[in-house]
Parts: structure tokens; sequence; C-alpha cells
């Protein structure tokens, strides 16, 4: 069974002050997509970047995420710092996530520029930050996930399927 943790980040949401759109709209995506069998593990944290490398650690090093991604916390506002904490915990960056992100998201809106998220490997768990728009989810899920499932054999975690309809996943043959 894959687990994929789905982390929101956000000091309103955390509190109770703000419903939280950014993590069922992830979830919401991947039981469209995904055709093997998986389980959520979700959390929602504060801004910050000790919250945010905590409830990665978690979902990483306990939970056993094969897959974690990450909504808010990636802009350029003061408490946005998603970004420093997944950075903070991945072994290895892999930056094409975070520049596909952007630049399919300025076919859509120009403050995408304004936008950190990054991706990276931390033992076998692959962690992408989103944004907290849930049509900006959309779109940034849509442009990465091909890559998604080949990452995760890669790294030796577990083995997603998707729908090809609507998501299709590119493995180099041979």
């Amino acid at each position: 069974m894959v687990r994929i943790g789905i982390l929101t980040v956000s000091d309103r949401a955390s509190r109770g002050e703000y419903e939280d759109l950014g993590g069922p709209a992830i979830e919401e995506w991947l039981t469209r997509v995904i055709t093997t069998d998986w389980v959520a593990e979700r959390r929602i944290v504060p801004d910050g970047v000790d919250s945010v490398r905590q409830a990665l650690l978690d979902l990483c090093d306990r939970a056993g995420a094969d897959l974690v991604l990450t909504t808010g916390g990636t802009g350029p506002s003061p408490r946005d710092l998603t970004p420093e904490a997944t950075s903070s915990v991945v072994g290895k960056d892999l930056p094409g996530f975070g520049e596909l992100m952007r630049r399919v998201s300025l076919e859509t809106v120009p403050t995408a520029i304004l936008s950190r998220q990054i991706a990276g490997i931390r033992g076998k768990t692959l962690i992408i930050n989103l944004p907290g728009k849930p049509g900006s989810i959309e779109v940034c899920l849509g442009a990465v996930f091909p890559a998604v499932p080949y990452c995760l054999d890669l790294i030796g975690a577990g083995r997603i399927e998707t729908d090809e309809a609507l998501v299709r996943s590119f493995r180099p043959r041979g």
C-alpha cells in the first residue's frame, strides 16, 4: 500500500480560523488519477521552518510516506518558509519540479514568478512543495506528476500507477 503524506502549511488553517482547501484538493486530485491502492496521511501545521520540518520528518521517517505533497508557505511573505524547511530535510534537490511548476503557472497568472516551490528526496520519500490555491495545485500536479511514478521507482519507494487517460506516467523502456 502506497503512503502519501499531504501536508497543509497555514497559520490560519492550523488554528481552525480558515478552512483547509489545499489538502482536500490534493487528495481529490490523487483519488482521480492514481489507480494503485494508496492511503493519505494528512497533517495541518502552522507556517514556519520548525513546524514544517517536524511534520516532514514525521511523515517521512515515522509514517513511512513514499510521497509527501505540501501545500502553502511557498510565497515571498515573511512566514512562507516551506521551501526552507523542505531543504533542511532532503538529501537531494530536484530543481526541475519547481522550474516546471513555475513555468506552467506563469501561463495563467503573472504572480507565479513569486512562487518558490521546490522538491527533493529524503531516503525513500519524494517531497514536492505545491502552491496553496486549489486551482494552482491542479495545474502543478498535472505538470509534474508524469515524472513522479518513475522517480518513486528510482528511489525504491512504493509503485504508483495512474489512469493513463488523465495522467500519462513516463517510465523508460528497457
